[in-house]
Formats: structure tokens, sequence, C-alpha cells
């Protein structure tokens, strides 16, 4: 019974879980009377936990409300953003009826001309108008399928399903009928740029969000401190504010593209959210196991943390023979992990593995992603996102700028068609959840997104179009017979 345990024995049956933002994992010395330096791990016996997130979570679900997105304020802190579900249904209902018919109806395959949809918005901007909806929303694209390549016409098309369009209670525009977020304008102009026809060419559109050094050395003194006073479970709030306090907000670190777009939103997102999952901070969208679940003390070593980051499937894509045409193949993210060690003075070192705990979460999120996706729209964006990342550096890599005779036009001026108009992201608030299980202090702590989208373009992750039915979908259509203005059909 717990009223007959000793301060110091519930001292080292406590857990906690801090997470920071993308999920490191740190087994830091038992809270126990005596407790040793920043380097001195406690032994123990059950690590373990479940997803029985304790009083402490600071992001509680509520009921009636889910995670639905975050929010970035002037200063660039972030934060998650509740919404209620019954308020997108209503919105998506009031969309659906008020879009034209073109629109609204579904399509397996919208074809959009990437040369003639820049033409459009430039056509636009010269009249002193900003993009459509229409524009905004790709027509409704909401899934990457097909690059094609007309050398006749110079028309670089996209095709992939799309549907109807409007925004959720969030401000996402998503598909009237699946709730799929739409591919944005925005985010293929800042992968067009990533891989523009001049200039160098980008290797790495990465976001990773951690804590400072000095944060992580605060906090290494803050548990040799709280180890000698902690009397029991009426301690942890004290410990719970202590710790957040000494790490302070965490720094989020985005490279290859520019912070305050809608496409870096996005990544550090996809992030932050898929770090409160395994921690249990965030209920899954699926029935999944944590990485808490999964953990044991014969998993958690002193001071070991578990990296986790999103990246893409680089065995992505297939191409016809003549290279005129590619396809994007599987699901195009998966989640992959490795193990580092904070040392006292708060810097870490990698180590190039993980922890068992780590692998089966890690395969579990990648094999679900499908379906996570599907009923998480920040995932679909994320997927999104990799998938115009890869597009774009297929159209650099086999010079279709050039083919085309086209610089990207007014999508390359961020003077006239601005993209960088969001608050850029700096700071996470710390997330912090407590269970009292085990006999270690487990901090998760970082993590990130890392997409080198070039690599999927390596000889031996491209798929052969074996059967020529990528070459056969490209000639069955016609671009010959677009209207003067039109820049997308089905």
């Amino acid at each position: 019974m717990l009223g007959h345990r000793t301060p110091s024995s519930i001292a080292r049956s406590l857990v906690m879980l801090l997470a920071l933002c993308a999920l490191f994992s740190l087994s830091s010395a038992a809270l126990a009377n005596n407790a040793g330096g920043g380097n001195n791990g406690g032994g123990g016996n059950n690590a373990g936990g479940g997803n029985n997130a304790g009083g402490n979570n600071n992001n509680n679900n509520n009921n009636n409300f889910a995670a639905a997105g975050v929010e970035i304020d002037a200063a660039g802190v972030l934060r998650v953003m509740r919404a209620d579900p019954r308020v997108t249904v209503a919105q998506l209902r009031a969309a659906r009826q008020a879009l034209p018919q073109r629109l609204s109806r579904p399509s397996k395959l919208r074809k959009i001309s990437l040369n003639r949809l820049e033409q459009a918005v430039a056509d636009l901007v010269d009249q002193g108008q900003q993009p459509t909806p229409e524009m905004a929303a790709l027509a409704g694209l909401n899934r990457l399928e097909y690059v094609f390549f007309y050398p006749e016409s110079g028309d670089i098309v996209l095709a992939g399903p799309a549907e109807g369009f409007g925004h959720d209670s969030v401000g996402r525009l998503v598909g009237v009928e699946s709730g799929k977020p739409c591919i944005l304008l925005d985010d293929l102009i800042v992968a067009l740029r990533a891989f523009a026809p001049q200039g160098e060419t980008t290797s790495l559109i990465s976001v990773s969000i951690d804590p400072t050094q000095e944060g992580l050395a605060r906090m290494q003194n803050t548990l040799r401190q709280l180890g000698t006073s902690f009397r029991g479970p009426r301690d942890v709030p004290i410990i719970v504010n202590s710790l957040r306090e000494s790490l302070g907000l965490n720094e989020v670190t985005i490279k290859g593209i520019p912070a305050g777009t809608h496409f870096a939103h996005v990544l550090t997102e996809a992030d932050y959210r898929m770090k409160l999952i395994g921690i249990g901070l965030e209920r899954a969208p699926v029935p999944m196991s944590s990485y808490v679940a999964r953990l044991t003390s014969a998993m958690a070593s002193s001071n070991a943390l578990v990296r986790w980051y999103f990246v893409p499937d680089y065995e992505a894509i297939a191409t016809s023979e003549d290279g005129l045409a590619m396809k994007l193949v599987g699901q195009g993210v998966k989640l992959v992990g490795e193990d580092e060690v904070v040392n006292r003075d708060g810097s870490r070192k990698r180590s190039g593995r993980a922890n068992a705990a780590s692998r089966g979460y890690t395969k579990e999120f990648t094999q679900k992603f499908r379906m996570i996706s599907e009923r998480s729209p920040a995932y679909s964006q994320l997927r999104n996102l990799v998938d115009l990342s890869i597009a774009a550096a297929f159209i650099q890599d086999r010079d279709l700028y050039q083919q085309a005779g086209w610089d990207l036009g007014i999508f390359a001026d961020e003077d006239r068609l601005p993209v960088q108009v969001f608050p850029a992201p700096r700071q996470v608030e710390t997330a912090i959840n407590a269970v009292m299980k085990g006999n270690r202090l487990i901090t998760p702590i970082g993590g990130g997104v890392a997409i080198q989208a070039r690599k999927a373009l390596d000889s031996q992750n491209i798929q052969t179009d074996g059967d020529g039915r990528i070459q056969k979908q490209r000639a069955a259509i016609a671009v010959e017979n677009l209207a003067d203005g039109q820049w997308w059909w089905d």
C-alpha cells in the first residue's frame, strides 16, 4: 500500500515524462534521498509505463474538443489548438453548397499545369488581385500521384485525386467529403523555390525542436536538488513546475526553407504532435502502443536520449522509360529513431542506435502511418509536403525547367507573390506529463523532421515502369485542347 511506504521509496517509484518537442527519452537518476550527480543513473525495477497520463498533464484533451492544430504567436511560440469537430462539419456542409459544380465533384485524377497556373496567378497579380481560393487550394487536389512533362507544349503537369474544398474549424483547407487537407499553392511554391531552376541544390529540408544546452544543464542541477527533498505524490506538481522552469522554452530550428511559411508550420506541427502521442499527452488517432507503454527498466539506461524523427520513404517513385513521367508510390513517410546521451553540462552525443521500445514504437507508427494520416490532417499535410519536395526535386533533376523554357516566373518572386507571411516558429512551450511507475525519471526531450528529397532520385531507389502504365497514363492526357487561361482539368 502506498501509505505504508517511506518518502524515499515513493521517490524511487516516480516516473516523470517530460515532452519538449519531438522526442528524446532521458533516463536520469532516481528521485531518491542522496541522489547522485547528473551522470549517475539510478537503478531499478520497472521503468515501464502505460498510457495512463497523470494529473499534471498540461495538454489534457477536452472531451468535446480534440487537438486540431497548432498556433504560433507573434513571438514565435507554438501552442496546441483545440477545436470542436461539429464546427468543421457545419462549415464543410456550407462550403459544399457554395462551390460551383465543376469544383465540388470528386475527381480520381485532376491535372494541373504548373506553367499555366503560374501565368494565371501572374495575370491576377498584375491586375492588383490575389490568387483565387481555387488557386490557393490547387482546385481541391489532396494527394500528389504523378508528374508529367510534355515537351511539345512545355507543360509540367501534376496529377492526383481531388474534391470540393472548404475551411475546417482551425482554418485548414480540406476536402468537403473526406476531410483530407488540400495541397496548397503556398506549399507548392515553397517546394519549387527549394528546387529552383537556378541556384544551389537544397540538400535538406528539416525542422528540429530541442531544449537548449543551458536548459538541460539546469534540469540536471534541478534533479540533484529535488532528489533530497521529494516527499511523495503530493510533490509531483512542484517537481513538474520546477523542471518546466529549469528547462525553459525549447528552440525550433528550420533549415532548407523559410521559417515564416505554411510549409514550415506543418513540419513543426507534425513533429510536435508526434511527440505528444508518443508519451501519452495526445491520443493517437488509431489504436497503437506508445513508447511509454513499451518501455522497461532494462531499456532505459542512464541519461539515454531516444530521438524520433520523420523521414521520407525514399523508395518512393517509379519513372517511365522515357523519363517524362513519374509516379509517387508507397506511403511516403516513415518514423525512425536513435539514441543520444545527455552530459552533465547539457551537451548531447549521438550513439547511432535505438532501444527496443523506441524501435517498436517507430515501427508501428510507420506501419500505421497511412491510417494515421487519414484520420489526422497534420500527418496528411506532412506526407503532401514530402511528396511535393520529391516532385520538385524530380523536376529540377530532370532539367524540366529548361526543357519547358520556364523559370518559375512569379512563383520565384517573394516581393510580388509572398509566401513568408506567418510568424516564424522559434520556441515551444514545455509540455509535461507525470505518472507514478518504476524508479527512474524518464524525460523525452527532442526530435524532428528531415527531408532529403534528392535521395529519392538515387538510381537504387527508383522503381521501373515495367508494364508501361505510367507512360500510358501520361499519353492518355491531352494538353493541346486546353482553353486560354485554363490551368486544371479532369
